[in-house]
């Protein structure tokens, strides 16, 4: 697990390999990972949207930019925290991601980033 702080906001990141998959006759690896976002602020806070940098090892690069995650916008008062699970297809048995997660503080209605630290995407098989 990798874990970092950005203006009070904790995110932590646990991943797991789900299996080899064909799609459009390619072999893709699937991953999953659980994001846990914890408000040590004393602010309560929004988030707004997304922004994912997923890299292979094979020198795949794609961006990702969306609103929310999952098809949420989950609003955290001080103290609370939100944790959700989604997944990505790498190329390649490695890879990595890092992003940031746009949000909102509502007592000062400004806008910051909090860093998702990089978190490493890797099957079993590849480190031997």
């Amino acid at each position: 697990m990798v874990s970092q702080i950005t203006r009070g906001i904790k995110i932590s990141v646990l991943t797991s390999f789900e299996g080899t998959y064909f799609k459009n006759y390619k072999i893709h690896f699937a991953f999953s990972y659980q994001i846990t976002i914890e408000n040590y602020s004393k602010d309560s806070v929004q988030l707004t949207s997304r922004h994912w940098e997923i890299f292979d090892s094979l020198n795949n690069i794609e961006i990702v930019d969306g609103e929310g995650i999952i098809g949420k916008k989950p609003v955290l008062k001080p103290g609370e925290l939100h944790t959700y699970s989604s997944g990505c297809l790498l190329s390649s048995p490695y890879g990595a991601m890092k992003g940031y997660f746009n949000m909102i503080n509502f007592t000062s209605t400004k806008n910051f980033k909090v860093f998702v630290p990089t978190f490493k995407l890797c099957a079993p098989f590849a480190l031997n």
